[in-house]
């Protein structure tokens, strides 16, 4: 979409290569998506991208701004132990910074990583079972699910580790007790999948008011076959779910991309 950038956007495009931009301009979209979909939790809670190169640079968002503030030029880019690699007046918070960079460093196809705060998440993050493959919609990304014990506020960095290691090679992940997690080769991959979980944990929390011998249990093969079935979804994302979110936030207001 042609709109006349501002002063800063300007700045900053002509600081940044092309590609950087781009995932900028992605991850900005996604920050305004998930404040849409009222997933934001004041100013916690993070979505990161890995700048093209061999750096493993990637950008967070600044800790004084609200998701739906988020912009391509003002998000900061960060090396994995912390440090601003370009000047930036806003903080990054720190336990932002330690589950972050512990995927970005460890994953070489964890482009995107993003984490949540929502309600239903955090209810399912609590429940014994975890995840209940009862729905499709859970069923489309429970065989890929991973989970990881509370260990406190994620400031010790000594957790990073363990966090990989429970992770493995999966996409998502239930941080018990605490959220929701998705890792993508794109922004596109990330936003679908922690899309997907947040939308079986919301009808999780709905079923089970019924009760647990309220339900009804489906064929034991199932989860597998529409694990099965949807293989391929980071390629979907990417040509067909993202373009689609794109336009719509151009549509309300374009202004993530300044």
């Amino acid at each position: 979409m042609d709109r006349a950038p501002n002063t800063e956007t300007l700045r900053m495009r002509e600081r940044v290569g092309e590609a950087e931009w781009a995932m900028r301009v992605d991850l900005a979209a996604a920050y305004r998506l998930v404040a849409l979909r009222g997933w934001d939790d004041l100013i916690f809670t993070h979505l990161s991208a890995r700048v093209p190169g061999p750096e493993h640079h990637f950008l967070l968002n600044p800790y004084d701004r609200t998701f739906d503030e988020i912009t391509a030029s003002s998000l900061v880019k960060i090396d994995v132990d912390g440090n601003k690699v370009m000047d930036h007046p806003a903080p990054v918070n720190p336990a932002g910074f330690t589950i972050h960079s512990a995927i970005h460093a460890a994953r070489e196809d964890a482009t995107a990583v993003f984490h949540l705060h929502t309600p239903h998440g955090q209810a399912v993050s609590a429940m014994k079972d975890g995840l209940l493959p009862m729905t499709q919609t859970a069923m489309i990304v429970a065989s890929d699910v991973a989970y990881h014990d509370f260990e406190g506020i994620a400031t010790d960095l000594a957790e990073r580790e363990r966090l990989v290691a429970d992770l493995g090679d999966k996409h998502v992940m239930i941080l018990r007790n605490h959220g929701t997690l998705s890792v993508g080769a794109s922004v596109a991959g990330a936003f679908t999948r922690i899309y997907y979980l947040e939308r079986a944990c919301e009808a999780q929390v709905h079923m089970l008011a019924a009760g647990r011998d309220g339900l009804n249990d489906p064929d034991p093969a199932m989860p597998a076959k529409v694990a099965g079935q949807v293989r391929g979804l980071e390629n979907t994302a990417l040509h067909g779910i993202w373009p689609a979110l794109l336009r719509k936030l151009d549509r309300l207001d374009p202004s993530f991309r300044d």
